[in-house]
């Protein structure tokens, strides 16, 4: 395949949508960002405005047409997009959005996620024996109980993912990777399972949701020709199937074989194994068939607050300097293992996994007047590496031992953290040469699968990413480690029941 094929990958995250224009060998040629924004109509609640995400999709396409050029452009030969999930839309007859999406971090839904898990339905042994408050089929049930409006006027009940790829192509459909993580779709039942939802109460999915299930690198249909002009594209240029903004993320990171393990280390922390059997575990998500490489289950874990908890501290301890962060790191990074034993919970907005509790809480334990803010920003950095820990120890309880992690996120930037997590969970970090836009990259990935630049995603994988970077651990800080790690642990159990009340 000559080089002058190249492919365009759009990730929508949480504050804003990346574009990114990726030759055959993986090199990104251009990438462009823009923000929107997110709404909390009442505590608890989170939206965006959709048409804040078809404007920011413009802007970044310019800019990357503008950077590369109209013979670049000329010669994009495939898109893909990923998303958050679950952001849900209810849209009419029109195809236009009834309301603002709900956003995924949105727990609005918690007595219907309750109502599911309440069954205890043979579907939900495919996710963890329980659903979350996050997914779309609790958002789904929400309105219908609390905007029947809404819910009666809508034609249909998507993802941000299906909506934009509708906006690109004019074609509904829904991802094998959301259908199967987020709305319970489970193949060995028969796909969406009619009886799991009659249990339930909500027969009307089958009326609301979309059916048409396309797999990563299945084509959904040609950009509309008036993208295509608007933009410099070939009016013959196929939109490809992604899945969700994790998922891909270990695409773009070359995790695509059993045995791999990623995690996109953000605001939150998303866990991620390929394996080649099932596994069913209770303080985990999945198995998860088909929904990140074609024929491998994946098991997932996610710790909620992470990359948060250290902006929550810039910001309240007022930390100042060019680089707020960098000023904490380097503070921290004179503090011995341990943080003269200051432990933190980093349970600031629940626990996601391995406890799924949303009513856990962030603790700081073992301060005195010796300890400074070095030592509570070190415990921060510490307390979620202990988290992420306990994530992976749950999924090696059903899988053999994790060799390496491939991560990705806003902390790879941040050495001390990434050294600190290799040494407390005992694993290398291995960094790839876009780490910082692996999910524009992975979206790449799918596009070029999909078009047939590659015959499968471990080819594309092997040709697009380069490794460039491994942190090792220190087998005696993982040993130093594991007594602060141990009472981590301790500290919830002796605290859960208080932090219910």
């Amino acid at each position: 395949m000559p080089n002058e094929n190249y492919f365009m990958g759009l990730d929508y995250g949480t504050q804003g949508v990346r574009c990114g224009i990726v030759d055959i060998g993986g090199n990104i040629l251009a990438i462009s960002e823009e923000k929107y924004e997110t709404t909390h109509p009442q505590p608890g609640w989170a939206e965006q405005h959709p048409a804040d995400w078809i404007s920011s999709t413009e802007t970044v396409i310019n800019t990357c047409l503008a950077e590369v050029g109209k013979e670049v452009f000329a010669n994009i030969q495939g898109v893909s997009i990923c998303a958050t999930s679950s952001t849900v839309i209810a849209m009419d007859a029109a195809d236009r959005p009834l309301r603002d999406a709900i956003l995924w971090m949105d727990v609005r839904a918690v007595a219907q996620a309750k109502r599911i898990n309440d069954t205890g339905h043979k579907v939900l042994r495919y996710c963890g024996n329980e659903v979350s408050v996050e997914w779309i089929v609790p958002k789904m049930m929400w309105l219908r109980d609390n905007e029947p409006e809404i819910f009666e006027k809508s034609q249909r009940i998507v993802e941000q993912q299906d909506f934009i790829n509708h906006y690109l192509t004019g074609q509904w459909c829904a991802s094998i990777s959301q259908a199967t993580c987020k709305s319970n779709y489970v193949e060995e039942l028969g796909g969406f399972n009619e009886d799991y939802f009659h249990e339930i109460g909500f027969p009307e999915f089958f009326d609301k949701a979309e059916l048409d299930i396309k797999r990563q690198g299945e084509a959904i249909g040609h950009i509309r020709p008036e993208l295509a002009e608007r933009f410099g594209l070939s009016a013959g240029v196929n939109v490809y199937q992604g899945c969700l903004d994790a998922y891909v993320n270990m695409i773009g990171l070359g995790v695509c074989r059993p045995g791999g393990t990623g995690i996109v280390m953000g605001s939150s922390f998303v866990h991620l194994a390929i394996v080649d059997t099932p596994v069913f575990e209770d303080g985990i998500w999945g198995p998860y068939k088909d929904a990140l490489t074609p024929g491998t289950y994946c098991l997932e874990g996610g710790q909620i607050s992470a990359g948060s908890i250290t902006k929550w501290f810039l910001k309240e301890f007022s930390v100042q300097g060019e680089n707020p962060y960098d000023v904490m790191a380097e503070e921290a990074s004179r503090i011995p293992i341990g943080s003269d034993g200051v432990i933190t919970l980093d349970f600031f907005q629940g626990n996601r996994t391995p406890y799924k509790d949303p009513m856990a809480k962030g603790v700081f334990y073992g301060l005195t007047l010796s300890h400074t803010r070095a030592h509570m920003y070190r415990s921060i950095l510490e307390g979620i590496a202990f988290g992420t820990r306990n994530v992976l120890d749950t999924i090696e309880n059903g899988i053999s031992c994790i060799t390496e992690i491939r991560g990705c996120g806003g902390v790879i930037r941040n050495g001390t953290w990434l050294k600190i997590i290799a040494d407390v969970t005992g694993k290398p970090i291995v960094l790839t040469k876009h780490s910082d836009s692996a999910g524009a990259l992975g979206c790449a990935i799918v596009a070029a699968v999909g078009y047939g630049a590659y015959g499968s995603f471990e080819d594309a994988c092997d040709g697009m990413v380069q490794v460039t970077q491994v942190v090792e651990p220190s087998a005696d800080a993982t040993r130093q480690y594991t007594k602060s790690y141990q009472k981590y642990l301790a500290i919830y159990e002796y605290l859960k029941l208080m932090m219910r009340e």
